[in-house]
């Protein structure tokens, strides 16, 4: 097997939460591009099957399935469908997410737990059923994010708690899964690229924000969609317990 050979996904089923925008729908692109066929999980489901038309434009299959990944027992019926349709799990990527900007005094408690419910809870719930039928030499990717790793001037408690937690989360999931059962557990933590949820921020936020980006740019999400490819490939067979920054130097400015 050639070292590109080893970026390849043929054969292989994906399953992408949060497959209705942004980033989400850059990961099922690339990873259908790679040759996996993607089970896309999301609420939106018109979104997700806009998404499928893209995976299948690409020569593969595509599952939507909406999902509500703060739900266990709608998790589980993501990982049964997924079963049913392709007959295994190759790849879970933990992309959904929400966030928001309260200040700490006025939070109220259902806000706060608002966030973590999907970006910390959706994303354990999503891998404890997806982890039972995925087979040695898998490959988990949760997507963090470098508010996880530094504080940015909005106030984002909720959003940034939940982002280190999945980082820890992936370190744990890593421990227990890659010595057991040979599946490997990593995360991404992306800076700034295009989403939702940059959508919210006030005009010039983004703009005063990657004066701190070393290559002085918001991400294209194909840069990080091609991160998402090698950690889900065995190109990274040696690499788990990790989170890979892929910020263009934010954390560093």
């Amino acid at each position: 097997m050639s070292v590109l050979d080893r970026f390849r996904l043929d054969g292989q089923v994906a399953v992408v939460t949060g497959a209705s925008s942004g980033l989400g729908v850059a990961f099922a692109v690339a990873l259908a591009q790679a040759g996996a066929d993607v089970v896309l999980a999301g609420r939106r489901e018109e979104r997700l099957r806009e998404t499928a038309l893209l995976v299948e434009a690409e020569g593969r299959r595509a599952v939507p399935v909406a999902t509500d990944v703060t739900d266990p027992t709608a998790c589980t019926t993501l990982a049964e469908t997924a079963m049913e349709h392709l007959g295994r799990i190759d790849v879970l990527v933990n992309n959904a997410g929400v966030g928001t900007a309260h200040p700490a005094t006025r939070e109220t408690p259902e806000q706060f737990r608002e966030v973590l419910a999907t970006n910390l809870e959706g994303a354990y719930w999503m891998a404890q059923a997806c982890g039972r039928v995925m087979r040695p030499g898998s490959s988990v990717v949760n997507i963090s994010s470098v508010i996880g790793l530094r504080p940015q001037p909005l106030p984002q408690a909720a959003y940034a708690s939940s982002k280190a937690a999945l980082i820890g989360l992936t370190r744990d999931l890593a421990n227990q899964w890659t010595r057991r059962k040979g599946i490997r557990v990593n995360a991404i933590a992306p800076g700034f690229f295009e989403t939702e949820i940059s959508d919210g921020y006030a005009p010039g936020y983004v703009d005063a924000q990657l004066e701190r980006v070393a290559v002085g740019r918001q991400g294209d999400p194909e840069e990080v969609a091609a991160t998402l490819v090698w950690l889900a490939s065995s190109a990274a067979g040696y690499v788990t317990g990790q989170t890979v920054v892929v910020d263009g130097g934010y954390v560093i400015g």
